[in-house]
């Protein structure tokens, strides 16, 4: 692609601006040429291209996002009842989520093909993410602790619900008939399948909610998994999705420069429900909601810890962890917290591995 002296005088500039300009260009330029060609070369090429758009933009942005959200006083409240430790934290920046899905729209819609597929993914997230802005607004801007009401979570959650299985259903062409693999077993849900949905979502994005409580744990999670769809959905000729996904992933990456311990910036429940709706769309677009699972097995484990340690509160009187979620449980037994982010890091790279394996042999036989 030629570009004017001007504009060419533009990308050259050394700032993050010209970087960012630069960059921005060139992905468009990528999509023109490449547009017409379905080799596996050149979507690999797109799909690299797309993670790393996704980093650099949000390295150059969040910067000034930051500045902007710290003169605006927009920070994190700490609950009380949490570890004494995170009260320190108190006021650094929130609604990170906003970058991130920033990061990811910018090269999504520059480079991919829009297809009902990974629009179905993209559209979920971001409604996902828009509902964790409300929440993370109402804390913050409306001083109300507690953020949006149960019941209006509940409500906006159903409706992302069924209107991601009637795009699903009516425009993706994904089938109601859930895979166990590897036990090459296939079951109709019939009409149940948007009420499977509707809890894939939910304990999706509850999960990496709950999984957001350390400095980089939730973003490093969240990458693993979606490194494991990026192989998912690249083996199965889901070329759109495995673009989706190498943008999510890529955004993680760059928000985690200035997530990681001691964060910046936290993703906030922009972030964390609108990562959790994009793996849970992905999984569901996919056929893996069962082998999410084990794909997403460390988020499983923190939801796990949370509803173990309510029913035996609730039943017996006695808490089965010092604190829930059970990175917090760790905490109290005077775990650093990197290395309680590193080893989580390091079980959720290996659930991810194991699932792609699991898939790669379910589909060979």
């Amino acid at each position: 692609m030629i570009l004017s002296p001007p504009l060419a005088a533009a990308a050259s500039l050394g700032t993050p601006a010209g970087k960012l300009f630069g960059a921005t260009v060139a992905i468009s330029a990528a999509r023109h040429v490449n547009a017409p060609a379905t080799s596996t070369g050149s979507a690999s090429g797109a799909i690299l291209l797309a993670g790393i758009a996704s980093v650099l933009i949000c390295l150059f942005l969040s910067p000034k996002f930051i500045e902007l959200l710290r003169n605006r006083e927009f920070g994190q409240n700490i609950r009380e009842e949490g570890p004494q430790g995170h009260q320190a934290k108190a006021g650094t920046p929130t609604m990170g989520g906003i970058i991130i899905f920033t990061a990811i729209a910018v090269p999504y819609l520059l480079l991919s093909k829009l297809d009902w597929l990974s629009l179905s993914v993209f559209g979920v997230a971001i409604a996902c993410a828009l509902l964790g802005f409300a929440d993370d607004y109402t804390k913050i801007v409306k001083r109300r602790s507690l953020g949006l009401r149960a019941r209006t979570k509940l409500l906006f959650t159903v409706a992302i619900s069924v209107a991601l299985w009637w795009v699903a259903t009516h425009k993706a062409g994904v089938s109601s008939t859930i895979e166990l693999r590897p036990f090459d077993v296939s079951i109709d849900l019939g009409p149940l399948f948007p009420v499977f949905i509707y809890l894939v979502v939910a304990g999706t994005t509850t999960a990496v909610n709950f999984t957001d409580g350390l400095d980089g744990l939730a973003a490093g999670c969240t990458v693993i998994t979606l490194f494991a769809y990026i192989g998912i959905t690249f083996v199965s000729g889901q070329h759109s999705l495995a673009l989706l996904a190498s943008c999510l992933a890529g955004a993680c990456i760059g928000f985690l420069w200035y997530n990681s311990f001691p964060a910046s910036i936290f993703m906030g429940d922009t972030g964390a429900l609108g990562l959790g709706g994009a793996i849970a769309g992905l999984a569901i677009m996919t056929d893996t909601e069962i082998l999410l699972i084990l794909i997403g097995g460390i988020f499983v484990i923190e939801v796990l810890s949370v509803v173990i340690q309510v029913f035996s509160f609730q039943m017996f009187r006695k808490r089965v962890f010092l604190m829930a979620p059970i990175h917090h449980h760790f905490e109290l037994k005077a775990w650093s917290e990197t290395k309680i982010i590193l080893r989580f890091w390091i079980v959720a790279a290996a659930f991810g591995a194991i699932g792609f394996v699991v898939y790669q042999q379910a589909i060979k036989g």
